[in-house]
């Protein structure tokens, strides 16, 4: 059984142990591939050598590769990268874009770690490609672990690849939140909605409430980005002094309590 193992290129590398009256093809065009092959008679190494440079150069040619990466669904739409910076929750799919695999019995891990843990992933997954939800305040890590299996021959991309490779890198920032103190609903577009300020960040759970100096409940929403529009029942509230209540959750584990004044003042132009 040969087996061939990803170190630095785009190519495997096959390993075996040589034999008596073996050939051995040395690398060529800076691709590290050995090919064995052996001969019983000494006078035709030539013709085999020959085979053995071409048989490389179609080896290394078709030989299984990856390219994985990742696409993410954050504040600014869709993008794709192997380095992604944003807030929680931040929901992405991660694919292998394996080349050349065709004919190959393929096995796919996909390993999740926090930086400084890559002995101790917090998720594996056993799939070509796979879509995973970010939760967790910090540098995430990602790598695929590929097996090409074909008769005797196997290729993998493992921890000796990943030693030199770069991981798919996802950085959630700290939770942030805070609520204003007043809104002008008059239809001037402009500060017509009372809802968190601009800015907000990893927020994994978040509840709000407006109540009236009665303590009646006249609205409440479940998304940071949402929120009141001076109205209850259809119609417009008078202007006066309201009250927000907020509860949240970051994706740091912070918890958020806020309770407030919140001052409408329909009149308001800017």
């Amino acid at each position: 059984m040969s087996e061939y193992t990803q170190k630095r290129g785009k190519y495997p590398q096959q390993i075996r142990k040589v034999k008596r009256n073996q050939v051995i093809c040395v690398p060529l065009q800076g691709y590290r591939i050995s090919y064995l092959l052996k001969v019983k008679k000494m006078k035709h190494i030539s013709a085999i050598i020959l085979a053995c440079i071409f048989g490389i150069q179609a080896f290394a040619q078709t030989a299984p590769t990856i390219n994985p990466l990742g696409t993410f669904w954050g504040e600014n739409g869709e993008e794709q990268s192997h380095n992604y910076s944003g807030s929680a929750p931040l929901r992405a799919r991660f694919e292998a874009n394996a080349e050349h695999a065709e004919g190959w019995t393929t096995y796919y891990e996909w390993h999740f770690y926090m930086q400084g843990k890559q002995q101790s992933p917090y998720l594996i997954r056993y799939e070509k490609d796979t879509e995973y939800t970010f939760a967790t305040t910090g540098t995430h890590l990602i790598e695929l672990y590929a097996t090409f299996v074909q008769g005797t021959d196997t290729i993998r991309y493992t921890q000796e690849y990943w030693a030199s490779a770069e991981p798919i890198r996802v950085a959630i920032s700290e939770s942030k939140l805070e609520m204003p103190n007043a809104f002008s609903p008059n239809g001037d577009g402009i500060n017509d909605v009372y809802k968190a300020k601009d800015g907000y960040r990893s927020l994994v759970e978040f509840r709000a409430y407006i109540f009236n100096r009665w303590g009646q409940k006249l609205y409440e929403w479940t998304e940071p980005a949402g929120g009141w529009d001076g109205r209850f029942n259809g119609k417009d509230v008078k202007e006066g002094v309201y009250f927000v209540l907020v509860n949240a959750r970051g994706a740091d584990g912070r918890v958020f309590n806020i309770k407030r004044d919140v001052n409408l003042l329909r009149s308001y132009t800017e």
